[in-house]
């Protein structure tokens, strides 16, 4: 049975992993956007606020004492390179980007509020206050994607039905 700070520091490697993952699959999805400047800017952005919240996580591991895992994140780093490199073959890359996008926003949201509760639970505030920072991001994320998805989808099938017009990135 693994105790409180054992499955935070476990969890805490874990949200890194998933941040490396994120980091690998916006950068890959935002060099791709050609058509829709402002999701490709909105990607970018959330792409600089993932690279931050990498490195905040790293620094709550390190002043805990711990170090990140080099295997999950590298297997994160693999899991989305593949998913990456999968849009290249899609027609409709941008629409299932947003969709991915959107279910991986809700994943990490609901990743936080475990951190949460637990750094609570460890008497860290100092992680707690982090994470909390981290989720009001991605709640921000989540957000815009689904005040977004409608008008990107309508977007897409108008360029689609448009002869001569790049519709899918």
């Amino acid at each position: 049975m693994a105790t409180i700070e054992e499955r935070l520091m476990e969890w805490l490697r874990d949200a890194h992993a998933m941040e490396q993952q994120a980091e690998t699959m916006l950068s890959s999805l935002a060099s791709r956007i050609e058509n829709y400047p402002d999701v490709r800017a909105k990607i970018e952005t959330h792409l600089a606020e993932t690279q931050r919240q990498a490195t905040m996580l790293e620094d709550c591991i390190r002043r805990r004492g711990g170090d990140t895992s080099t295997l999950k994140d590298l297997a994160a780093k693999f899991v989305a390179f593949g998913q990456g490199m999968s849009g290249i073959f899609a027609g409709d890359e941008i629409i299932k980007g947003a969709m991915a996008s959107y279910t991986f926003e809700h994943m990490e949201i609901a990743a936080y509020r475990v951190l949460i509760a637990a750094a609570d639970q460890a008497g860290d505030q100092e992680t707690s206050v982090v994470c909390a920072r981290i989720l009001r991001e991605e709640e921000e994320m989540a957000r815009w994607l689904s005040e977004n998805i409608a008008s990107l989808t309508q977007k897409y099938l108008g360029r689609e039905e448009t002869p001569h017009m790049e519709a899918q990135h």
